[in-house]
This record gives C-alpha cells, structure tokens and sequence, in this order.
C-alpha cells in the first residue's frame, strides 16, 4: 500500500484514489477494456484502505490527546494551576473530537 510518498496516510489522497479508481473501472466497464476495470477497482480499493488508516491513525493521536490533557487537568487541579488545568482541558476535548470524527 502506497500512500502519499511518505508513508503517511491521508485522507484526502485516499479519497482522491478511490474516486479515480471509481472512474478507471467505469471507463474500463464502458470500453469493455478489462485492465482499466481491473486497474481502476485496485485504485479503488487502495484510496479506500488509505482513508480507513487515516482514520486509525487519527483516532489513536485523538486517545494520546485525550490522555495528555487529562494528565495535565489533574496536575494542574492537584497544584492549583487553573492555567494548566484549562490547557488539559482543552487538549482532552481536543481528542475526544477527533476521535469521534475518526469512528
């Protein structure tokens, strides 16, 4: 699986592939030329393996976030730091959105 050059998965990339593959297949199904269909379903299916390792990827950086932030809130409770407490705060919901739009 190939993903942007460097490894890293991306969603955009992904969705890019997909819909191409998508149209490489439907060009291939037209013509009747069976290496566009085959070539444009394995396109396909290589943007959609992207955009589920994206997702993962996101997800588990989302659950770090959270961790890390709830770390801080309650060092920051423990010694009256409202400041870092805030800051925990914020970077847990931080990751808790991320993982939801990453389910």
């Amino acid at each position: 699986m190939s993903f942007n050059g460097n490894s890293e998965p991306s969603k955009p990339n992904g969705q890019f592939h997909s819909v191409k593959g998508t149209a490489v297949e439907t060009i291939g199904n037209l013509t009747g030329a069976t290496s566009w269909q085959e070539s444009g379903r394995q396109e396909h299916a290589q943007g959609e393996a992207e955009i589920k390792a994206a997702q993962a990827k996101e997800y588990v950086e989302g659950g770090m976030d959270r961790l890390e932030g709830k770390k801080d809130a309650v060092v920051g409770a423990v010694w009256g730091d409202k400041s870092q407490q805030m800051s925990g705060n914020a970077q847990h919901d931080k990751g808790k959105l991320r993982q939801e739009m990453n389910q």
